[in-house]
């Protein structure tokens, strides 16, 4: 079970999205697991990722306090995966985003030889999923579903909002400000590139896939013309 499990949209769309996580278990293998956090870490960034994910600090882009909201439209939008991996803290569930199938599965590859000793979980479509296991010599454990959204769903914002709103598992990317970044790159005040970095920062544990929501958006943008 992870947090990404919900995030909104049919099997194609994410073609373009793997996020690999590590997790320690308590009492079970947290011992000196924090290093190995960090290997994991240095290991993915080797392999090129669009993102990093650290579920206490954030990912690779992250919102600033001493930064005002005039300075944000024109701040650096380059993701710094060294912060991500030096700012590790604590014990926690860490993850790489994918947004290439085949540098998930070569990164799958490097972390079975590796051997950790931790727990791996790969969010992505099932097919992914099974492709990434295989392409590692490793069978998969398991599998969860998201049986998606029940009740007045006449109520939930349209399908490009939704996909860029649970790309943050935790919630943190609000519905509206996915809609006035989707209407501010139809109108041309805002590029998909700095659209997508404004609502990365959103997203507290990391696992934000940027190349995904800049495809979500680019559609949109096409879309309206």
């Amino acid at each position: 079970m992870t947090n990404t499990l919900h995030r909104f949209g049919p099997a194609a769309s994410f073609q373009d999205d793997f996020i690999i996580f590590a997790i320690a278990s308590k009492g079970k293998n947290d011992q000196g697991a924090l290093e190995k956090l960090r290997e994991f870490l240095r290991l993915a960034a080797t392999f090129g990722p669009v993102n990093l994910g650290d579920a206490r600090n954030g990912g690779a882009l992250r919102p600033c306090k001493n930064m005002t909201p005039m300075s944000h439209w024109g701040r650096d939008i380059t993701p710094d995966f060294d912060a991500v991996i030096q700012g590790l803290t604590h014990v926690t569930t860490v993850a790489a985003v994918f947004d290439d199938r085949v540098k998930a599965e070569d990164f799958m590859k490097a972390v079975r030889e590796k051997d950790f000793g931790l727990s791996i979980n790969i969010s992505t479509s099932v097919d992914g999923a099974d492709q990434c296991c295989h392409a590692a010599g490793i069978p998969r454990h398991s599998v969860g579903y998201s049986l998606g959204f029940e009740g007045h769903t006449e109520h939930l914002p349209n399908s490009q909002v939704m996909m860029l709103s649970t790309m943050c598992g935790h919630g943190m990317i609000a519905h509206s400000m996915a809609k006035k970044m989707i209407d501010w790159v139809k109108e041309g005040r805002r590029s998909p590139d700095e659209a997508v970095t404004y609502l990365a920062r959103f997203c507290s544990c990391g696992v934000f896939n940027p190349s995904r929501a800049k495809r979500i958006l680019e559609e949109a943008r096409v879309s309206t013309k």
